[in-house]
C-alpha cells in the first residue's frame, strides 16, 4: 500500500461543504449522497495517487473497472470527517456497476467496499494509505498474494494482518492479478539479463510516473527490482520514496 500524500485541498464545494461538517451518521450518509461534485474531488484524488487505487494500487482504470471515493476513516464512525479531504482516498469499483458487477460473477469485493471495512474499523489497528510508511507494512509473494513486511515487530505485524484481512487484499481477483503481474515482470527481467540489458533502466520504466500515472501494483513492483527500483526512484521521481 503506497502511501500517498495529499496535494490538494479538494476544491471549493467540498470545503464549503466542510465548512459545516455533519454531525450524525444520518446526516453524514445524506449530505453525502446529495454532494454533486464528487467527480471533481475523485479526479483531485486519482491525480495525487498517480491513477492507483488507494488500497490495492490496482489501476481500475485499465482493467475496464471505475473507482469510488473512499472514506478512510467511515462516515459513520466519524461523520464530522464526512467532508475532511484528509480522510478521503479513491479506492478501486465504483459504487454502482462494478459491485453488481462482482457480485455476478462470483467475485470477492475488496478495498474500500470490503465487508470489513464497511462495517467499521478500528482505526488504532488499521494501516491507513495516510500512513507516511504505509507501504513499509507489507510484502509480496510471487503466487500474488501479499502479507505483512517480516521485519515488522508484533504489534505491527498485527497491525498488517488486520488491514489486509478487513481489505480482503488477498481476494482470488487481486491475488490472480498480482501473480500475472508478478510473471510478466519476471519475463522481461530475464529477458534483460539474457541480453545484457539495463535493469536499472527496466527498473525505471516500471516504477517512475509517465504522465502522472504509476504502473499498477508499485509497490510490488519496487520490491520486485529491490535496489534497481530504489536507485531510479532516488535519480528520477525521489517524491516516491
Amino acid at each position: 500500500m503506497r502511501s500517498i500524500s495529499k496535494q490538494s485541498s479538494g476544491g471549493y464545494h467540498l470545503n464549503q461543504a466542510n465548512a459545516n461538517p455533519p454531525n450524525t451518521s444520518h446526516d453524514a450518509t445524506t449530505r453525502w449522497k446529495s454532494f454533486g461534485h464528487k467527480r471533481q474531488v475523485l479526479q483531485s484524488l486519482l491525480d495525487e495517487q498517480f491513477q492507483l487505487c488507494c488500497y490495492s494500487e490496482l489501476r481500475a482504470d485499465e482493467e475496464g473497472l471505475d473507482y469510488h471515493i473512499e472514506h478512510v476513516e467511515n462516515k459513520s464512525q466519524n461523520p464530522a470527517r464526512t467532508f475532511d479531504y484528509s480522510n478521503l482516498a479513491a479506492s478501486a469499483l465504483g459504487s454502482t456497476n462494478d459491485l453488481s458487477a462482482f457480485k455476478a460473477q462470483g467475485d470477492e469485493v475488496f478495498g474500500g467496499h470490503a465487508a470489513g471495512k464497511r462495517q467499521g474499523c478500528n482505526m488504532n489497528r488499521f494501516v491507513s494509505c495516510h500512513h507516511v510508511n504505509s507501504q513499509h507494512f507489507f510484502s509480496f509473494l510471487s503466487d500474488g498474494r501479499v502479507g505483512p513486511n517480516s521485519s515488522l515487530n508484533g504489534k505491527c505485524r498485527d497491525h498488517a494482518q488486520y488491514t489486509i484481512d478487513l481489505l480482503n487484499l488477498n481476494s482470488p481477483y487481486l491475488v490472480t492479478r498480482r501473480r500475472q503481474w508478478w510473471d510478466e515482470l519476471d519475463d522481461l527481467y530475464q529477458d534483460h539479463v539474457a541480453n545484457g540489458g539495463s535493469l536499472f533502466h527496466l527498473a525505471a520504466v516500471h516504477v517512475v510516473p509517465t504522465g502522472n500515472k504509476l504502473y499498477r501494483f508499485f509497490s510490488l513492483t519496487r520490491e520486485f527490482f529491490g535496489p534497481h527500483a530504489e536507485s531510479a526512484l532516488k535519480q528520477q521521481a525521489p517524491g516516491l520514496l
